[in-house]
Parts: structure tokens; sequence; C-alpha cells
């Protein structure tokens, strides 16, 4: 097969060129929007390319209007949740793929099959059992589920351990290490690429997770970004919201994501990839 030509490649480029922006053009407009004045706001006379330069709008968010407490609690949540979906899925996962048991097969294929139940099937028994621990308008019912392994997360990672070889795990055996050394030296650092895959799908579902904020939290003071971003477009007597400002706090909900996933596309890449590498066994 011989080498695309120049013009080939020319054109190829150009479409790409053009899709890039088309589809970063939602985002250019934002950016348009966060930077409008508040004049401009309220006729809603707002352009694609920024005409106004209002910096202080960053400082008026921040100041007035909470956007550093619902970070706060935005990090405080992730944070934790990526510790807890990655340690509790490396752990499942690694006795799914490493310790052979009677009915073993058997629970993995029903930890598969607890994906197909929606969420909204579960979410009112969820609830009503937060009630009774008294966890409404608290961090616990958005982070604590983190703790109890994901079925996709397990997936993931028990492929991925069934691709290394065994012949690790007896070596370590034979110098004398039981299953938690090998785990903990062994294993975790050759799933560090699933892991970090782990990592980012865990911090894009929570750091933008508003289903759950809304559910549980009632407290302005613990609500997390996206549940703060709805709360500033809530204004009464017919004004109308201060979109600026809404963008701004936008841009602080989409930037970290668009960031994390740029720097670790390659990692979820692998997890693709490794996801189909082994059967079940």
């Amino acid at each position: 097969m011989s080498n695309p030509s120049t013009v080939e490649k020319t054109i190829s480029y150009i479409f790409l060129i053009l899709v890039g922006v088309l589809l970063a053009s939602p985002f250019l407009y934002m950016i348009s929007i966060a930077l409008a004045s508040d004049a401009t706001t309220v006729k809603s006379a707002f352009t694609f390319i920024p005409l106004e330069f209002q910096w202080s709008n960053f400082y008026t968010i921040f100041t007035n209007n909470n956007l550093g407490i619902y970070l706060k609690n935005s990090v405080i949540i992730t944070v934790i949740t990526i510790i807890g979906s990655v340690l509790s899925a490396s752990v499942v996962s690694y006795g799914f793929a490493r310790i052979k048991a009677r009915g073993s097969r058997f629970l993995f294929i029903v930890l598969l099959s607890t994906m197909m139940i929606p969420g909204e099937v579960t979410m009112v028994p969820q609830f009503i059992i937060f009630r009774h621990l008294d966890w409404i308008n608290t961090f616990y019912p958005l982070i604590v589920p983190s703790f109890f392994a994901g079925a996709f997360n397990v997936f993931l990672i028990r492929q991925f351990v069934m691709s290394i070889p065994k012949s690790l795990d007896e070596a370590a055996m034979i110098d004398g290490m039981g299953h938690p050394g090998i785990y903990w030296k062994i294993i975790m650092p050759l799933t560090y690429p699933i892991l970090a895959a782990i990592a980012i799908f865990s911090f894009s579902y929570n750091w933008g997770n508003f289903m759950g904020p809304l559910i549980y939290i009632n407290d302005p003071e613990k609500m997390p970004l996206a549940l703060g971003v709805q709360l500033l477009t809530t204004v009464g007597g017919g004004q109308m919201p201060p979109w600026n400002l809404v963008m701004i706090a936008s841009l602080f909900l989409t930037i970290p994501m668009v960031l994390v996933y740029l720097f670790g596309q390659r990692y979820v890449y692998e997890a693709n990839i490794s996801g189909g590498s082994s059967g079940i066994k």
C-alpha cells in the first residue's frame, strides 16, 4: 500500500481542524460568556468571540457566591472516592484473579450481572438505608459506596491481573511471601496503568456528579461544585441568572476533567485493551 499523498494529508488535516473547532466551539462560547460584563449578561448580548474581558468576574464569584466552598467539597469527595475505588477494586480483583476457591467463578458472574441493574432501581432503597443510618446531608452517601468495589472496576483490574504471569506469585511464595505481600509488592506496582485508568474514571464521575448530591445534600455549605453551579442559576423574582458567573463555575467544573483525560488518556486506552484480553476463567 502506497503512502498517503501530500494532498490527502492536507485534506485530512483540514478536516480534523474543522471538526476540532466545531467540538471546541461550545467551550469557546462558554469562555466568552464568562468574561462578559453584567450589562451584557442582562441583555443576553453574548458573542462567540470575546469582546469584553471582565476578569473581575472571577474575583466576584469567589467572594460573593461560595465557589471556594463548592470547590473544596468537590475535592474532598473526589479524592476520597478515588482512593476507595482504586483500593477496594484492586483487592477484590486480586482475589478473583489469583485465589482459586469453590464458587469464585459463579460469584464473579453474579458481580458482573449487577452492572445490568439500572441505577434508578436501587436509588430509593439506597436512600432508605442512608436515611436510617442518619447519613442524609453528609458526605457519607457519596463516599462510603466507593469502598465497596464496583463491578466494572473489578472486571477491568481482574482482566489485567490475569495477564500477569503466575510464575511471579509462585517465586514469591517460595520465598515465604503470602497473598497480602504478593498483592502489595508485586501485583499493585504492575497494575499501575489500569489503576490510573480506574482513578480517571472515578474522577470523571465524581467531579461532575450531580444526582447524588442533589438527593443527599441539603446544606449549601456542603454542596459540591456540580450542585453549586445549579444553585447559581436559581434566582427569584423573574430575574436573569448571572450567566457570566455560572459559566465561570462551569469552567472550573469542565477544565479539570479535560486536563485529567488529556494527560491520562493512554491509561484509558490500555484499560480498553486489557478489558478483553482474558476471558472469564
